[in-house]
């Protein structure tokens, strides 16, 4: 029988010799964190190789992604399928072992992490689809959402700024099945954290009291090569139901190494072939490269116990079937990731509706009227606002906030924490069970930013909404007037972005976002006004097209005006009064869906041989050149805003329609 030291040895050297064949790679994390990782997965974790999918599977994050290793070791001595081969590709092309854990790539990777901060920041939203799916499904006799959510963080997330969002979010939602470990070992790339010499300090919180600020359960100076004391810790925190628990380990990072460990040389590069043998003695590690004994994978294994969690649960699931029918083919439904039968019925229902009220109304408050129309029909939706309910309009008539106690919630208020909002979104999205969506000024996109990125890496369905889309949200100035966000959020790749013109087309974008399994979408909302569009049902089913011919004229037109958001008006307007001139006007909400399209489509909206176009967008112009071609036009804003009324604002920077007729007739 192996004991634990030589299991979590295994980790050890499995992370070196990868690292060192890979020459690039972060060997001392998975060193310094074996001994706390094998107690972790061989006494607490609660999942199946067999079945890295299972609904009720504790979920394991590690935040400090560069240490990789750790857990494509974890994973492969544990039984998934993933093999030495695949151990021996490590960092290489097309491998299911790249540098950071990539979702998707190797089973049992439960999100993509490397952007430090992230990983936890995830697994905060985690937990709360947890506990948003248990009060909503388990009963008194029936709990079949029960199950934890483990993160290992190191200095570095700390140091994040995300941290200190997701963290205190989590404690004030009373996360009790939220388990974080913190390696504290005091080294990051540039050394000693605390100082060292000559080199100043730059990380000395007393952590420890900053969780315990935030209203976690705090554990700290648990010596993270004890396993006994690991183990402890582990049980402590288990039995605090009403908060978030961090259990701080105090670790040598690169243990084992007989010159590095405890320095920053074996954070992030090979140890060399020499410090590899060394390491190997010092251990006791007699094995060659990637070879693992037949005892060492027998102390591992977890397939067996692992098909046993998850029988018993289908044996619990069977009997909640049997004396809840409903809730359970809810719960089956909602697992799959599968929207209700009638949906398309309903939903088409909805918009037909929206058609016939013709409405002139901020595309803001279209939206929240979009979620009062299919937020009945949909309790995966689950939302938020970052502090701004009442100005993104994202609370509908079923919104009940998700608090500390055990009521059934669908709204979250995130506060004023925009990037930690949708990161946990992701999270969200990635447990499963729920469609997320959250909002803030479009503006605010900004502090989002790579959370954004990473839904897209990952082709989450999560839903983020933002409003104030232009200098049309008037006197709060260029500190809040988008400029340049929507052209940037559509270089994103897998990002789809729509931005409509009326409620009509706020309406399908909900739908077409709410429908979409591909990758995350912005929807895009006016704080002003914005007149109903009539359209024929031909036009009403090219909306899902992302740009489709708004008004036409008799023939060949001879200019197209393409506009998107509160500047399709403009152009209708532009286009009357260039009566007597042959004018398309294209309305284009989203330009991705609309280039998706197949070619002969797109050159029946934008034929080739009509080479005189103008694009009107309230943003900077650049991605607009590829419709309008050298021979066009872009009125834009290359600059930024400034404070006033909407209306003056419109005026001063040229989204006139006088300026649209005049720029139509320079290129005629």
């Amino acid at each position: 029988m192996s004991s634990r030291r030589e299991l979590a040895n295994a980790i050890r050297a499995l992370s070196m010799d990868a690292v060192q064949k890979a020459n690039s790679g972060h060997p001392g994390a998975p060193m310094g964190m074996a001994d706390i990782a094998e107690v972790l997965w061989n006494d607490f974790l609660r999942h199946n190789p067999s079945n890295p999918k299972w609904a009720d599977r504790d979920r394991f994050v590690l935040s400090n992604g560069h240490g990789s290793m750790l857990l494509y070791s974890l994973l492969h001595l544990t039984g998934y399928e993933l093999t030495l081969d695949d151990l021996r590709q490590f960092r290489q092309l097309h491998s299911k072992t790249p540098g950071h854990p990539e979702y998707g790539y190797a089973p049992g990777v439960e999100t993509t992490t490397g952007p430090l901060g992230q990983g936890i920041t995830n697994a905060v939203g985690m937990a709360i689809a947890e506990k948003a799916l248990a009060a909503e499904f388990n009963r008194p006799d029936h709990r079949i959402v029960d199950h934890y959510t483990y993160v290992f963080l190191g200095d570095g997330c700390l140091m994040e700024g995300i941290s200190h969002e997701a963290c205190s979010l989590a404690g004030a939602l009373g996360l009790g099945k939220l388990i974080a470990v913190y390696d504290d070992n005091n080294i990051s790339i540039d050394g000693e954290v605390r100082g060292h010499g000559d080199v100043p300090a730059w990380f000395v919180d007393d952590t420890p009291q900053r969780f315990a600020a935030y209203g976690w359960h705090v554990i700290p100076k648990v010596d993270g090569h004890d396993a006994e004391a690991v183990k402890a810790a582990l049980e402590e925190a288990q039995a605090v139901t009403d908060r978030p628990s961090l259990i701080c380990c105090q670790t040598i990072i690169g243990w084992g190494s007989p010159n590095k460990q405890g320095k920053e040389e074996c954070h992030g590069a090979a140890l060399g072939e020499d410090e590899v043998a060394l390491t190997r003695q010092a251990i006791g590690w007699e094995h060659p490269p990637f070879e693992i004994p037949g005892h060492i994978y027998d102390g591992w294994s977890a397939k067996d116990r692992g098909a046993r969690a998850e029988a018993e649960w289908q044996e619990r699931f069977a009997a909640y079937a049997k004396a809840h029918p409903d809730l359970a083919a809810e719960f089956t439904r909602r697992q799959a990731g599968d929207l209700p039968a009638d949906w398309p019925q309903q939903a088409q229902a909805f918009i037909d509706s929206v058609v016939a009220k013709g409405e002139t109304i901020a595309s803001r408050k279209a939206s929240q009227n979009a979620l009062n129309g299919f937020g009945p029909l949909l309790p995966e939706l689950i939302g938020g606002s970052a502090d701004l309910a009442g100005s993104n309009l994202t609370l509908w008539k079923g919104s009940k906030g998700l608090g500390r106690g055990d009521a059934p919630g669908n709204y979250i208020y995130y506060g004023v924490r925009e990037f930690g909002m949708s990161a946990i979104m992701n999270g969200i999205a990635l447990h499963g069970g729920f469609i997320p969506y959250g909002a803030t000024f479009l503006m605010f996109s900004e502090y989002a930013r790579n959370a954004l990125r990473m839904a897209a890496l990952m082709r989450l369905p999560a839903i983020f909404v933002y409003t104030h889309d232009s200098v049309g949200l008037g006197e709060d100035g260029p500190t809040h007037q988008p400029v340049e966000q929507i052209p940037t959020l559509r270089l994103i790749p897998n990002m789809s972005v729509w931005r409509p013109c009326d409620a009509v087309e706020s309406a399908v974008s909900w739908r077409l976002a709410i429908e979409r399994r591909g990758g995350p979408t912005c929807l895009i909302f006016s704080r002003q006004n914005l007149p109903h569009v009539e359209r024929d049902k031909n036009q009403l089913a090219a909306i899902a097209r992302g740009g489709y011919i708004l008004r036409d004229c008799a023939g060949t037109p001879e200019v197209i005006l393409i506009a998107t958001g509160s500047e399709v008006d403009l152009a209708v307007k532009a286009a009357e009064a260039l009566a007597g001139r042959a004018i398309r006007v294209v309305s284009m909400p989203s330009t991705d869906t609309f280039d998706a399209q197949d070619e002969a489509y797109r050159e029946s909206v934008l034929p080739k041989g009509v080479t005189t176009r103008v694009a009107i967008e309230a943003a900077v112009t650049g991605g607009w050149w590829k419709y309008v071609g050298s021979q066009g036009a872009v009125i834009g804003l290359d600059r930024f805003g400034e404070s006033a009324p909407a209306g003056a604002l419109f005026k001063e920077f040229g989204f006139t329609v006088e300026r649209v007729v005049a720029t139509v007739k320079g290129l005629l």
